[in-house]
């Protein structure tokens, strides 16, 4: 197989690398040359990805933020031809799905939408691992619902990233769950760390604060366009948060002792319904 990577970042470089791992071959495109060469140099990738050899690809994926994605397909899109499968690795899906389904279509290629569920806080290529996704679910985004033989064909050249389970959704639907279940857990910890006191935490914290902060060490611009990309389900899980933190800070400053308990019975029983004991 002949993989096409754009961008080698933390998920890219990761993809590089297990593709690579197991045995097929590399061509990818960087923005940074120096990365580039260092991952040739490497012997991660193969060869430069680029509009005369884009073609000849089994699989593209798309590893870098929605809008050079979408910037990056729209440039190539006329070279690509009818034999790639483009499949982006972006965090949000409206937007990119919005410009590339009909790009796929004017110019006959295949593109599917595609978030792995999995990273670290950091970034870049150094921190790139072959096993990266290895057991990770992937959210995949398909034109169209009822091509069971587009759904097999993308999980066969999505195989050598290790993946565990592979769920098939739409971009709204992703976009919607992904505000919960990630984007809101980044605004919050990245609020948290901000209090006064977390400068002199050491000697008096232990698993809840390292739970509560991990994911507060982001990348801000990368973070900053997928907030803005899905404010409105972002701004709804937010507010939902500050209305049950009112809640909490009411019968606080009220010393209900009572509602607190019911307040604190409350989201233990919702923890137990939606993922068990």
């Amino acid at each position: 197989m002949r993989v096409g990577v754009v961008g080698l970042g933390l998920i890219g470089g990761s993809m590089a690398k297990a593709y690579h791992q197991a045995g097929h071959e590399v061509l990818a495109w960087n923005r940074s040359r120096s990365v580039l060469d260092f991952a040739m140099l490497s012997g991660d990738v193969n060869g430069e990805l680029s509009s005369g050899n884009v073609c000849s690809c089994d699989l593209i994926l798309l590893t870098v933020y929605p809008e050079a994605s979408v910037s990056w397909l729209r440039e190539m899109a006329p070279y690509i031809g009818t034999k790639p499968v483009v499949i982006d690795c972006c965090g949000t899906k409206r937007v990119v799905c919005q410009a590339c389904f009909p790009l796929a279509q004017e110019y006959g290629f295949t593109f599917i939408g595609g978030h792995p569920m999995a990273g670290t806080h950091n970034s870049g290529y150094k921190y790139a691992k072959a096993d990266m996704f290895r057991g990770a679910p992937m959210v995949l985004v398909p034109p169209v619902f009822d091509d069971i033989e587009l759904l097999d064909r993308a999980k066969e050249l999505l195989e050598p990233a290790g993946f565990g389970f592979i769920s098939v959704t739409t971009a709204e639907k992703h976009d919607e769950m992904i505000a919960f279940t990630s984007q809101l857990a980044h605004v919050v910890s990245n609020a948290y760390i901000k209090s006064p006191t977390a400068g002199s935490h050491k000697g008096f914290s232990a698993g809840s604060y390292k739970d509560m902060t991990r994911v507060a060490w982001l990348n801000p611009g990368m973070w900053a366009e997928l907030f803005l990309e899905n404010k409105d389900y972002l701004l709804r899980e937010l507010s939902m948060v500050i209305e049950h933190l009112n809640e909490y800070k009411t019968a606080l400053e009220q010393d209900d002792r009572e509602e607190l308990i019911r307040l604190l019975d409350d989201g233990r029983r919702r923890k137990e319904e939606v993922d068990g004991h």
